[in-house]
């Protein structure tokens, strides 16, 4: 296993082809979609589409979105991390978004914030990153909780798509 970063409970690392199965897991879920403004994936080949994007987020820009894993079971348990944005949204462009997802039968026991602290840790100290961006839809207020313990700052509230969201920033 190719370590990036390692928490008490945690390791994280880049994510594989071989998690294929526990990305559609995840994301096939119509839970863990709530909140993320369309309807959860219905075919294993859309999650295998997404971890090619992923890895060419790495070969293209050196970070990415990078798979959590337990330190006792080495189970995947979903994923947290950066990528850069390109194109314009709200007023930005050329930013590093922050997001994070989970297997639902992870909720609720800190591995998020725990994951995502030490990734922006490792942005801000490793890799020079200076700002970092997050949004989440209004109604989702458990992420916007992560958000405030990861000392992001909520900027505005705008509309996209249709939906209400928030735009979250920290700056080292």
């Amino acid at each position: 296993m190719n370590i990036i970063l390692e928490t008490d409970r945690l390791y994280l690392r880049e994510i594989l082809p071989s998690d294929d199965e526990r990305m559609f897991e995840m994301d096939s879920d119509p839970e863990v979609y709530k909140f993320l403004g369309r309807k959860p994936i219905r075919d294993i080949d859309q999650s295998r589409k997404m971890i090619k994007n992923i890895i060419h987020q790495y070969k293209e820009n050196g970070i990415g979105r990078w798979a959590i894993i337990d330190k006792e079971t080495h189970s995947f348990m979903g994923w947290t991390g950066f990528k850069l944005e390109k194109e314009e949204l709200n007023g930005y462009s050329n930013y590093y978004d922050l997001r994070f997802r989970l297997l639902r039968k992870y909720w609720g026991k800190g591995y998020i914030t725990e994951a995502s602290k030490a990734a922006i840790e490792y942005a801000f100290e490793k890799l020079d990153i200076t700002e970092i961006c997050s949004m989440t839809l209004v109604s989702n207020e458990k992420s916007q909780k992560v958000l405030d313990k990861l000392g992001l700052e909520l900027i505005e509230k705008f509309t996209y798509q249709g939906d209400e969201i928030t735009w979250y920033k920290r700056t080292r």
